[in-house]
């Protein structure tokens, strides 16, 4: 399976030593603000098996993410096929990353990681950024990386009940409009 590394992070398999980081970051009301609630423990362990799987099955989907100087587990980015009951088809790109780790650039980085990753190894012919319309931090990444957006593409989550966290934004980047070696 890839590792995908970076100038500051790897990218890499789920270890056991993730799952007390990955799930306090899964407990903190903040980093799951744009989400319809916190994490368990076991919520979160699950996650991390089901996206471990993944990656053993196929070679690719939501890496952990680690700060390459420290060893310190930071989130995960990653990419995965869209869920059947989503009104479009295709593959995602997405992140996540602990308080500690905002605002320093590490999203984007990563997110271009498994752009490129997609585009020059997957041979996608485009990936796909869904968030909520309120989530401004992700949405400029999404515009960062290269990402365009369409509000005609805007969405109700269906798995999100009623209220603000329901209305979706969709952002895509075609192959053709990815520039080779970005990453």
């Amino acid at each position: 399976m890839p590792e995908l590394r970076t100038a500051r992070l790897l990218l890499r398999e789920w270890r056991e030593s993730d799952l007390g980081p990955w799930a306090a970051m899964n407990a903190d009301p903040e980093v799951r603000r744009y989400f319809p609630g916190v994490l368990t423990p076991q919520e979160s362990a699950a996650s991390a098996a089901r996206f471990q799987e993944d990656l053993a099955r196929r070679g690719w989907g939501w890496w952990a993410v680690e700060v390459a100087a420290t060893g310190e587990f930071i989130g995960f980015t990653g990419l995965d096929p869209v869920e059947e009951d989503m009104p479009f088809t295709g593959v995602e790109a997405g992140w996540r990353l602990a308080r500690p780790a905002w605002g320093h650039g590490y999203a984007t980085e990563a997110a271009l990681a498994v752009v490129a990753f997609g585009f020059e190894s997957l041979r996608l012919p485009e990936i796909l950024a869904v968030t909520t319309a309120t989530n401004l931090r992700s949405r400029a990444v999404m515009r960062r990386i290269g990402m365009a957006y369409d509000p005609a593409d805007d969405f109700d989550d269906p798995d999100v009940p009623e209220g603000p966290l329901r209305r979706n934004v969709v952002y895509r980047l075609a192959a053709g409009n990815h520039r080779p070696g970005e990453g």
